[in-house]
């Protein structure tokens, strides 16, 4: 009898002894079973690709888009103070808002260009309005904000200078514009800080996908931390009453949403949220997050306490936008996260008696 090269990989077989009636049959395994000699020979699938790529081509971002995550949710929040002190007659918690709003909206603006590569990319977009389209809707929505803050942003500089800006006849048509100004800027406030989700969340990247229902609140929580942070940080304590309020309420919100979303997320697409640099980031977040809130109640009239209160704050909101990005990037590099998801998927939607559709399905 020959053999070939492929007997190596033929299993063991069982063996055979005879039976009453002098034939020879295959022993039973474990006592029981058929007598057949068919055996598995595939393995345990692995979640693995052609050539080692991943599944999903992972987001071509960088720190920039980060950055910008943050800033936006920084503008937009500090554009809602300033709103509050231009109704309660806070005229320095107004001021430092509005102007903590320009600087973050300019240098988020900055980052988004770089990541972009050109300038001109940027009014690209805003050649067409699609409102089926994140980045179509986010680019109108950040252009509107910024000729709001501006005005009000511009207004306040003039105020701090003496009137000595150069603005001739245009200054009474400043000072009738302000207010409204301000008025539209916080209008966009909560869009802005939301639509950087809804974009990460319109993709499909597994871990940014899998948190679409609950990501925005995530973001707009983190941006009412880093914005009341930084007015706790710039503005006396006789004036800042409504930052603490907004801190107090931010570091509830973004503690619950959170929890909400991991917790309605599939278990493994929230994996990355906990390993890694991801997961370092987001537990520093929270600690920081509860850390600030309690310092936000027990601030009483220290300054001191106010100041370091808000930075632990405006560091717990960076540190959920940079770690919620990267735990969609590395969810993205490893096939599994597209994988079993989509697995589940489908099984949920056959017990469903749902036959009829096609091999994959979308979440």
């Amino acid at each position: 009898m020959t053999h070939s090269d492929f007997d190596s990989f033929r299993p063991t077989e069982p063996v055979r002894r005879r039976r009453p009636d002098g034939r020879r049959g295959a022993g039973r395994r474990n006592g029981g079973g058929d007598g057949s000699r068919e055996m598995p020979m595939v393995p345990e699938p692995e979640f693995t690709s052609y050539y080692g790529r991943p599944v999903v081509k992972p987001a071509p971002w960088g720190d920039d888009v980060a950055a910008y995550l943050f800033l936006g949710g920084v503008a937009g929040g500090s554009a809602l103070l300033g709103l509050g002190g231009q109704l309660t007659g806070r005229p320095t918690l107004r001021r430092n808002a509005r102007l903590g709003a320009l600087a973050a909206v300019s240098v988020g603006a900055v980052a988004l260009v770089k990541d972009l590569g050109r300038p001109e990319r940027f009014l690209h977009m805003l050649r067409t309005f699609k409102v089926t389209s994140p980045m179509s809707v986010g680019s109108w929505i950040l252009s509107a904000f910024s000729a709001g803050t501006a005005v009000a942003a511009v207004a306040e500089v003039d105020r701090m200078s003496g009137k000595r800006l150069p603005l001739g006849p245009l200054r009474p048509v400043l000072q009738a514009v302000e207010g409204p100004a301000g008025f539209e800027a916080a209008l966009f406030g909560g869009p802005l800080a939301a639509y950087t989700a809804v974009l990460l969340a319109d993709t499909a990247t597994p871990t940014w996908n899998a948190a679409h229902n609950d990501l925005p609140f995530v973001f707009v929580s983190s941006a009412t931390l880093a914005s009341a942070g930084l007015a706790m940080i710039t503005t006396p304590i006789a004036e800042a009453g409504p930052a603490r309020t907004l801190a107090a309420l931010g570091v509830v919100g973004d503690l619950v949403a959170t929890r909400v979303m991991e917790h309605r997320m599939d278990p493994v697409a929230a994996e990355p949220l906990h390993q890694g640099k991801a997961g370092a980031m987001l537990k520093w977040s929270e600690r920081l997050a509860a850390a600030g809130g309690l310092g936000t109640l027990l601030a009483g009239r220290s300054r001191a306490v106010a100041a370091a209160s808000g930075l632990a704050l405006l560091a717990a909101s960076a540190l959920t936008r940079f770690g919620v990005f990267e735990a969609g990037l590395s969810s993205a590099k490893d096939p599994r996260y597209t994988i079993e998801p989509q697995k589940k998927r489908l099984a949920a939607r056959r017990a469903a008696g749902i036959t009829d559709d096609s091999i994959t399905t979308a979440g």
